[in-house]
């Protein structure tokens, strides 16, 4: 019977996501459009110029920073090889914190206006189109991910704000239709931030090229995995699964969810691994989410928004101190869950008025948050309390 039951549940898995829009893509895209709006750059650089808090600490974090260094020199590599936890590193922190400048220049030009900031982003997009031919190892397909979802929001910020000239704009449009897209939109069956993050990655992409094939592809793929990801008594007894996984087995999805066999609202698929790829997760889930409001389709009001904002509620409680029952996890947390709440507090929190107590002491406490050195970068500044 037990294991009827959980086949009918994936049965019943694959029927809700058939029942989601088979078009997710906008008829027309909205550009710049990837995890920050015009708007909401609009909103911050107003904010910023005002001498108002906690932008302008997050701007003043941001310059700071040594992804804003005007002399930073790009680090391209034709193969970049990363192994378990990025070892070995053969260009993979050069590719993701090169990433990561060119989105924070981008950011600087929009704010200050200062076009040095806009070449320096496109110097930097330049160098690794010029070069990159693809991702190697176990890690590759993370890898292709984490910097994936860099690379589209900057690129979208410099081509629809910036009047100077971007040469190389349609090399650096075939480099994500070549390099990143092709790994990122088959998705993983490894521990579920993988996919998430994957899913992030071609999501932006797919605004970028305005590809609306693949943003649906990305989008239906997400909306499976988050359901798999974050826990929601209504789920019924045993976690979602994603169907190409075969968790068709109590066993399977214990072993599956880190041999944690209660399971309660909020509690992610990573949550007994650690928090800091549980972080990377959630704020993949918030990074789509936000995407997808900007193109038009708001999921915070759908079970997306219900299981980011308990999964962030969970994970915030615990992160702020609160002792860990014998049940969860053997009694003990891995914590450090990262800068990963602005997005989702901003959009559930403040724009749909949802308390969120836990999820609100967290935020506010870590502003301005900065960046995880991987693919958050500067959501005090671009989110926080962001009315647009």
């Amino acid at each position: 019977m037990r294991r009827t039951g959980l086949l009918v549940a994936v049965v019943a898995l694959v029927a809700t996501a058939l029942s989601w829009p088979a078009q997710a893509a906008p008829a027309t895209f909205v550009h710049p459009g990837v995890t920050v709006s015009r708007s909401q750059l609009d909103f911050a650089r107003t904010e910023v110029l005002a001498g108002a808090q906690p932008w302008k600490a997050a701007y003043d974090q941001m310059m700071a920073s040594k992804y804003a260094d005007l002399n930073r020199t790009p680090k391209p590599w034709a193969t970049v090889e990363c192994g378990p936890y990025s070892d070995p590193d053969y260009g993979c922190t050069d590719e993701r914190e090169d990433a990561i400048a060119a989105y924070t220049d981008a950011l600087a030009w929009y704010i200050t206006k200062d076009a040095r900031y806009a070449e320096k982003a496109i110097q930097i997009m330049d160098a690794w189109s010029a070069t990159i031919t693809g991702h190697a190892n176990s890690n590759a397909p993370l890898q292709t991910g984490w910097a994936g979802s860099s690379w589209p929001k900057a690129a979208e910020i410099i081509r629809y704000t910036y009047t100077g000239t971007w040469a190389n704009e349609a090399r650096f449009a075939t480099m994500l239709r070549n390099v990143y897209l092709p790994t990122v939109i088959k998705g993983s069956n490894s521990n579920g931030n993988w996919e998430l993050k994957m899913m992030e990655a071609a999501v932006g992409i797919s605004v970028f090229l305005e590809d609306k094939a693949s943003y649906d592809s990305a989008m239906a793929r997400f909306r499976t995995r988050t359901a798999a990801y974050v826990y929601l008594a209504s789920d019924g007894s045993v976690p979602k699964t994603v169907p190409s996984q075969n968790l068709d087995t109590t066993a399977k999805i214990v072993s599956y969810w880190q041999g944690q066999s209660t399971f309660v609202t909020g509690l992610t698929q990573e949550t007994c691994r650690d928090f800091v790829h549980t972080g990377y997760g959630i704020s993949a889930i918030s990074h789509v989410a936000e995407t997808s409001r900007i193109q038009g389709e708001d999921l915070y009001g759908t079970d997306v928004g219900e299981r980011l904002r308990q999964a962030l509620g969970f994970q915030s409680k615990y992160q702020l101190g609160t002792a860990v029952p014998s049940w969860l996890c053997g009694g003990s947390l891995n914590l450090g869950l990262g800068p990963v709440t602005e997005v989702g507090y901003n959009a559930l929190h403040n724009r749909l008025g949802i308390a969120m107590t836990n999820t609100q002491t967290l935020t506010l406490a870590n502003r301005p948050a900065g960046t995880n050195n991987l693919f958050v970068a500067w959501e005090t500044l671009t989110h926080g309390d962001n009315p647009n």
